[in-house]
């Protein structure tokens, strides 16, 4: 897949003040300082789209993008290309902030992956310099709950050793095992060395892909 352009749209409070559920919506969450924007900004191949910061906790709204892409061919047709939304949320680890606002965050993440109905696959960002922790488990856990479809991104690869990331990204995978039937699908990346990259982005098209074909079919009906 190729990026052809992607837009800033809106920072919503909530879930109601979101654009119109119109197009595919991909959302990327994880803890503070995960690495969500520098994630995001290598994705679009824009590197002021998200803003990064160095005090976790900058995201405090849903903030929806707009993508533009295209299959990696020559001789594209009108049909070839897809629009859909790409989302920023939240860490849901917060930043120091008051209780009553990590109580207010954690409620307008809450409806929003609930709500949502747009929502095609959320994405869930893990530090892969880090063995498993108990909040990003239970968070995909909870995801599972709401049964809201799922894949799991490991950042900062570059940070680490490829084989501490790989590590550290199957015992993370062998605490799932425990409970989960079949395992999300997941990614290892680094957004210095855009390691990941085509792997996510080729399949956020194939659900661009299958949603376009079951729309054709259902026009056909």
């Amino acid at each position: 897949m190729n990026i052809l352009s992607a837009k800033y749209i809106i920072s919503s409070p909530d879930v109601e003040s979101c654009p119109p559920a119109d197009l595919p919506e991909y959302a990327f969450i994880g803890r503070s300082n995960v690495g969500k924007s520098s994630l995001i900004n290598m994705l679009c191949n824009h590197q002021k789209l998200a803003k990064t910061s160095s005090s976790p906790g900058k995201t405090q709204m849903i903030n929806h993008f707009t993508i533009k892409s295209a299959p990696e061919k020559n001789n594209l047709k009108p049909g070839d290309y897809s629009e859909w939304y790409l989302v920023d949320l939240p860490g849901y680890g917060f930043a120091k902030v008051s209780q009553s606002q990590r109580k207010s965050w954690a409620k307008m993440i809450e409806n929003y992956l609930v709500k949502r109905e747009n929502l095609i696959n959320v994405f869930v960002l893990i530090d892969s310099r880090h063995t498993p922790q108990k909040i990003d488990i239970e968070f995909v856990n909870q995801l599972a709950k709401w049964k809201i479809p799922l894949s799991l991104v490991f950042t900062k690869a570059d940070k680490t050793t490829q084989k501490e990331a790989n590590n550290n990204a199957k015992e993370f995978l062998n605490e799932l095992r425990k409970t989960w039937q079949f395992l999300p699908q997941h990614f290892i990346t680094s957004a210095e060395k855009k390691l990941g990259r085509k792997q996510v982005l080729d399949f956020i098209d194939q659900c661009n892909t299958e949603i376009e074909q079951q729309q054709k079919e259902e026009e056909l009906d």
